[in-house]
């Protein structure tokens, strides 16, 4: 059997090159939130008013709600079919936009524009239905700890973007604009090549390994975040320090592949061992079906109890015990999932946080600029980097207190809707330095809604359908972005603005967004209420859950003794 041993070597290291790629695929697919960062040039060339830039912003946005295709997609098409579509239409939604705002073709009529910027936006939720459906099924032992490191990189997307043009050229927005076209692309076909899906672990040594190279991920991800953080606040700095800067930074994104080659090592190294002649009596005491038969009854509970049920029922029962609905906590299809208020709750809790977050982030430009700041880079970074710590932190840690206490991951939630709703009042009563507080605020909060949100549904609504049921979801960002930025910020912005020669209007003072501000903080209360119903709702599904971990883990002390 000695042969079986490279092969096991290399699904280890497989999986863990695969993660690694799409660590780096969630590193450039947040260039959606970057849209301040070329919002005010795009306002400029084509004589815009705010409400018309703001629905420019919903166009990018609504590129999202074509993610159901995506999710469509995931359980009929390959994972590398999937980082191809993205990586395409990215290439040419970005693309057009970098001609236009270069100069090297003439403005674009407003609805082809619109087109550009929706394909976008698109873009990104064919890599992340792709990256965050895989990896999930790849490492479903340790959800929490996955989707706070793969949020939390697309989180930092925008800062890495962000920096690395102002280090590289001075905050061009037609350079920036190049970016977000080319490497995307680029990182994508290399993903292509090594993310896949393989068997999940099936033993709790496994698990509890899985969670040590997570924490190495974890570490990884913090640095770059601090020395994201760091270089935002070093004033013009030189050609040679922006180039050592931007140097350094590829070094840590390219860091995490130290992972998957001591995990090679080491099962090469074990199997070396294992496959001595002295060995081979005690590698066939264990069978080689053990593992692949205990993840199955692991991961479908609800299919093994309904076969037994089937086999020891008389035969008119059997109709009823086929058709019997899921529970809460089994797999949902779509349209058993929407059958339920968990569901519902989910979805406007979701649509408060993410679609107040995500008109802060569309209206950074133009909200610096009204109080009086004339560059917002350093906002829309700090948004980005301080979203990367609430989702990495908030993965981890609702998983703890899962395995600890059972507490329900909606609390999180809950937590983070009331601390946004807070962010919201200081940015409406314009205080100095206000700004700054919000902009850390928000993207704690918002990040916290997404890293935590992801692993909810899989554990409510199951993984089979996963992938839809997430881009369901996700349809609260177009939602949100629609209600909260195009409609709310742009209308009201308007209506306080003074229109100026040329076409399109300006507004400066903390007047032009208070009520925006306002109204966007009784959302996140009307949020917070919903999220500690949910966590109610829940809390005996996650008690189980607990009861789950911790019977698995004594377990596996009682076969080490």
């Amino acid at each position: 059997m000695g042969f079986l041993a490279p092969s096991s070597t290399c699904f280890s290291a497989a999986k863990w090159l695969g993660f690694v790629t799409a660590v780096w695929v969630q590193a450039i697919s947040g260039n959606n939130y970057t849209f301040s960062n070329y919002s005010d040039a795009l306002k400029t060339l084509m004589n815009l008013t705010q409400l018309q830039l703001n629905n420019l912003s919903v166009a990018k946005d609504v590129g999202k709600a074509f993610g159901l295709l995506a999710g469509l997609a995931s359980d009929r098409l390959p994972t590398q079919v999937l980082l191809l579509i993205g990586s395409l239409e990215g290439l040419i939604g970005y693309g057009a936009q970098w001609l236009v705002v270069s100069g090297r073709i003439q403005p674009l009529a407003y609805w082809q524009m619109c087109i550009f910027l929706c394909l976008g936006g698109n873009s990104t939720t064919w890599m992340n239905t792709a990256v965050l459906v895989t990896c999930i099924r790849n490492f479903r032992r340790n959800r929490g700890p996955v989707s706070g490191i793969l949020k939390g990189y697309v989180g930092l997307s925008t800062a890495i973007f962000t920096d690395l043009c102002s280090a590289l050229f001075s905050d061009n927005p037609s350079s920036f604009l190049l970016m977000l076209a080319i490497i995307p692309f680029a990182v994508c076909l290399t993903a292509i090549l090594f993310l896949r899906e393989i068997p999940p672990a099936a033993t709790a040594e496994e698990e509890k390994e899985e969670f040590k190279y997570f924490s190495v991920f974890n570490v990884v991800a913090i640095v770059v975040a601090v020395y994201l953080l760091a270089f935002d606040f070093v004033s013009n700095p030189s050609r040679v320090l922006s180039l050592a800067f931007s140097i350094i930074l590829l070094v840590l994104l390219a860091s995490p592949l130290a992972v998957p080659f001591y995990s090679f090592v080491k099962s090469w190294n074990l199997n070396r061992l294992k496959n001595k002649p002295a060995d081979v009596e005690e590698q066939i005491d264990e069978p080689l079906l053990s593992g692949e038969i205990q993840g199955e009854i692991q991961e479908k509970p609800a299919e093994a109890a309904a076969a037994v049920s089937v086999a020891t029922q008389p035969p008119t029962d059997e109709v009823a015990e086929i058709k019997r609905k899921p529970v809460i906590g089994e797999d949902h299809t779509i349209f058993e999932a929407m059958m339920k208020l968990d569901f519902w709750i989910l979805f406007i809790s979701f649509l408060c946080g993410v679609g107040t977050g995500l008109a802060v982030m569309n209206n950074m430009g133009q909200i610096g600029l009204a109080l009086g700041y004339a560059d917002v880079s350093i906002f829309v970074s700090l948004t980005s980097i301080w979203g990367f710590f609430g989702r990495i932190g908030s993965g981890s840690v609702s998983e703890f207190f899962i395995k600890k206490a059972g507490t329900p991951r909606p609390l999180w939630n809950a937590a983070s809707q009331i601390l946004m709703a807070v962010g919201y009042i200081l940015m409406a009563i314009a205080m100095p330095g206000s700004l700054y507080i919000g902009s850390i605020v928000v993207g704690i909060c918002y990040g916290v809604r997404l890293a935590v949100t992801v692993p909810t549904a899989s554990e409510l609504f199951g993984l089979k359908y996963y992938g839809l049921i997430y881009n369901i979801l996700i349809l609260n960002l177009p939602l949100g972005s629609l209600l909260f930025s195009g409609l709310l910020a742009g209308l009201l912005y308007d209506a306080e603005a003074t229109p100026i020669p040329g076409g399109g209007n300006t507004c400066v003072g903390a007047h032009c967004y208070r009520a925006v501000f306002i109204i966007m903080a009784i959302s996140c209360v009307i949020g917070f209420g919903l999220d500690v119903l949910l966590a109610i709702r829940t809390k005996q599904l996650y008690s189980k859950i607990q009861a789950s971990k911790r019977s698995k883990k004594f377990s596996a002390a009682s076969n080490n003794q």
